[in-house]
């Protein structure tokens, strides 16, 4: 007989809230995503937890902890001079770089560094101290292994001496804000690195290689003052052969790499060494967009002449050897 009435009184029960109000769980985040496709929806909060597999066939969405992607990035402000395209500046404007490159249209499109960056074509009309210069490559390294490349990105460097990225905007890297250190390299100039960690983040940050009264370079005479305008160091120009030194003559001197070029290119068929190749070329040390191995405006002066000026070359050796100062050399 209990048992009978405690079944009507369940049926009872049932039949009575049946049609009641439900209370759905509500989640509470700060912030979620949905994930879709043509058929199934799924929102989330970031973080939050699927405890079973959830499928519609074609699209499964395994149990585990779900985290949108997020996207991590720092934002860095180099400024560096190069020497080669600094000396004999224009007149009037020796406090910039000159931009021969692009005013004679020899800045290709695509960077010469083999990320694939390109620049859009309207920057090659831009012609006041934002005027580009060249392309270059920055590099950011881990803060406790100086020859770890934890990102690197090609980028335009301006007459003012600002680096860009491709687009002419802010040089954006997608990783983790932190510690770096900042490597900067050109096609032939000797890199640089700062000489410490730099804090970067979303905020962005200025690294200064120009300032000849505040050095931030690791190395010793990693840059040079020689030939630039007052107060400010640059990066050495010379590198033609594209080692890791600078030299006029002797074991791995740039030179002869120079006068090979001119005397091999198909238009010299006399074999002047005065012969002069148009274009963008890395023997052109001083940026001018002419490769000449000796006449009017040749590029083999200025590595004799940075030879000479080094501070630790106090013998005046022609064959003295200028070093990248990077860690791994």
């Amino acid at each position: 007989m209990m048992r009978n009435i405690l079944i009507l009184t369940f049926v009872v029960f049932n039949l009575y809230f049946s049609d009641a109000q439900t209370i759905e769980r509500q989640v509470v985040g700060s912030a979620g995503t949905t994930f879709s496709n043509a058929s199934t929806t799924v929102d989330f909060t970031v973080g939050e937890v699927v405890t079973g597999s959830i499928s519609n066939g074609t699209t499964t969405l395994s149990q585990g902890f779900q985290q949108e992607a997020v996207k991590l990035s720092i934002i860095v402000n180099p400024k560096v001079f190069l020497q080669g395209a600094a000396l004999n500046p224009y007149t009037g404007e020796e406090s910039f770089m000159r931009d021969d490159l692009r005013s004679n249209s020899h800045i290709p499109i695509t960077s010469p560094y083999g990320d694939g960056n390109t620049l859009d074509s309207g920057i090659l009309s831009v012609s006041d101290q934002n005027a580009l210069v060249d392309w270059v490559l920055v590099e950011l390294r881990d803060a406790t292994d100086t020859t770890q490349i934890v990102a690197s990105q090609s980028a335009l460097l301006q007459r003012d001496g600002d680096i860009l990225n491709s687009l002419y905007d802010t040089l954006e890297f997608e990783v983790a804000s932190g510690d770096y250190f900042v490597v900067i390299k050109h096609r032939n100039h000797l890199a640089i690195m700062t000489l410490a960690t730099v804090a970067l983040s979303k905020i962005a940050t200025t690294v200064d290689f120009t300032d000849a009264s505040n050095q931030i370079t690791f190395g010793s005479n990693a840059q040079t003052t020689f030939g630039m305008p007052t107060g400010v160091v640059a990066m050495w120009a010379g590198n033609a052969n594209t080692d890791t030194v600078v030299q006029y003559s002797g074991t791995t001197p740039d030179t002869p790499i120079i006068l090979s070029e001119v005397l091999n290119d198909p238009g010299n068929f006399l074999n002047f060494p005065t012969f002069s190749i148009t274009g963008y070329n890395v023997n052109d040390v001083n940026m001018d967009g002419v490769v000449q191995y000796s006449g009017v405006n040749p590029d083999v002066p200025s590595i004799l002449q940075n030879v000479l000026a080094h501070p630790g070359n106090f013998l005046n050796f022609s064959t003295y050897q200028i070093t990248e100062q990077l860690p791994e050399n």
